[in-house]
């Protein structure tokens, strides 16, 4: 993607509850975006049920994401000890909002404020680069991440239950607005 912008998360580090430095970078290294798919894959898998083609979905996101390289958006990657610990991004949208996307930690690092940490890097990111709004798409359930939207001034705008992924699922659309940008 495109080098770190001056103030970005590259290489900032923070102290998790463990006492485990974590690194947040923007810059991506190889074997980032698979680990990114695979976390995905294998975490809604395992925690929801979710079929194969939820990991598509996200890879092929992903994979258009990195190729457009258009620098209206940007990816985080959190690090602990060396393996992919969590992700964040942002995707400039034509109209002047941001959506973010691929937001995930995983299940052996959670409750130590790396979602907290990758969520506000976004957020901040939102500001600086001049977005007035921001939108996630997400399903009802999952209430960790649905709480730290929440505390970031999301709010519910949309909800339709549907199959998909192999299973029933609630999808929400969450919106922040971020003045006038």
């Amino acid at each position: 993607m495109e080098p770190p912008a001056p103030g970005s998360a590259d290489g900032r580090e923070g102290r998790v509850s463990s006492g485990a430095a974590v690194v947040v970078r923007s810059t991506l290294q190889p074997g980032d975006l698979g680990a990114i798919i695979r976390l995905h894959g294998t975490i809604y898998g395992a925690e929801y049920g979710w079929d194969h083609t939820f990991e598509a979905l996200v890879a092929e996101g992903l994979a258009r994401f990195v190729l457009a390289d258009e620098g209206a958006g940007r990816l985080w990657v959190a690090e602990r000890d060396g393996a992919v610990a969590g992700c964040i991004a942002i995707a400039g949208q034509p109209d002047g909002s941001a959506q973010l996307r691929w937001f995930l930690v995983d299940p052996a690092c959670r409750g130590a404020g790396i979602g907290r940490m990758l969520l506000d890097e976004a957020l901040a990111f939102c500001t600086e680069s001049g977005f007035r709004s921001v939108f996630l798409l997400t399903v009802r359930g999952l209430e960790a991440a649905a709480h730290l939207y929440r505390s970031a001034g999301f709010r519910v705008t949309r909800e339709d239950t549907h199959v998909r992924w192999g299973a029933t699922v609630t999808e929400q659309r969450y919106d922040l607005s971020l003045g006038d940008g």
